[in-house]
């Protein structure tokens, strides 16, 4: 029976040094682009592709994560007595949103370590991971654009998009082969992967996004994968010792990614999502035309 991706697991668990002092009392996670924190946006990307059950791998301090996602009774009883039906609405839409389920992650060691905490709630199922950092604005919801690949050949896939010049060193990046012209030639199959290679090193320039879609096998591998530098255990180590058992595919989706891990990528992201918005897109574009730049 072909398998299918309900469960999606969020690795949440970092420091968020990068935007210190913001994130000293507050997870990076619930920093907010525009009115909603960086982690609903991946929350709603993997509703509308179709899981039904998040996995979130927490740690220290991230309890406002936690507090998001779940009922409010306070704040919705005072919505609702000053009869501010609207903000009511968006309220119950996020704690009625989707099955959520947390895990802690007691240390902070690695990407690979933090999807084997959530072995025990995903099973032997096939699943989906997401890095809230990366916010993939498209018409076609990014993971849903995966779902497709994964339904059609039932192997491991990872998004990816092109990096040219010195910035594809700052990635996971990917030896390939075209995989027949499927998917418009957006697929490719995977070779091998070098993290973060001097760019005269670099197999190609196709980096690894944020998204994952990964056959339950991964999580024995990962279990008996070493521990890398600093203690770290790495998904890529990971998926190079999946990749000698299983193909998986790259898939270079379709839509606008964000790093909103990164201050510049942060700003752009607050910046290209507010002007779409109907709300705000016309009044923001013309105070953004009246700056003297």
């Amino acid at each position: 029976m072909p398998m299918k991706v309900c469960k999606a697991v969020f690795p949440a668990a970092g420091l968020g040094t990068r935007f210190l002092p913001a994130t000293k009392a507050q997870p990076k996670e619930m920093l907010p682009i525009v009115d909603k924190p960086i982690i609903q946006y991946g929350v709603e990307e993997a509703l509308a592709a179709g899981c039904d059950q998040i996995i979130i791998v927490t740690g220290r301090g991230k309890q406002s994560i936690e507090d998001h996602f779940d009922v409010s009774y306070e704040l919705e009883k005072m919505l609702e007595e000053r009869k501010k039906t609207d903000l009511l609405k968006i309220v119950h839409s996020i704690s009625d949103m989707i099955h959520m389920a947390y895990v802690r992650q007691k240390e902070a060691l690695g990407l690979g370590h933090a999807v084997l905490m959530a072995r025990e709630l995903v099973g032997q199922e096939a699943f989906a991971v997401l890095l809230a950092d990366d916010i993939i604005d498209a018409q076609e919801p990014c993971l849903k654009q995966m779902m497709r690949v994964f339904e059609e050949t039932q192997c491991s896939v990872i998004a990816t998009q092109v990096v040219e010049g010195p910035a594809i060193s700052a990635y996971g990046v990917l030896d390939v082969k075209p995989a027949d012209g499927r998917f418009d030639g957006r697929l490719f199959e995977i070779n091998s992967m070098v993290e973060k290679p001097k760019p005269e090193d670099a197999p190609s320039n196709l980096a690894i996004i944020g998204r994952y879609i990964l056959t339950p096998r991964v999580f024995e591998i990962l279990a008996s994968t070493p521990h890398g530098s600093g203690g770290e255990l790495q998904l890529t180590d990971g998926l190079m010792a999946l990749l000698r058992e299983q193909r998986i595919y790259a898939y270079v989706y379709e839509g606008r990614r964000y790093d909103a891990g990164d201050k510049l990528g942060f700003l752009k992201a607050t910046v290209e999502l507010a002007l779409k918005r109907e709300e705000l897109g016309d009044k923001f574009r013309e105070y953004l035309k009246g700056l003297k730049l």
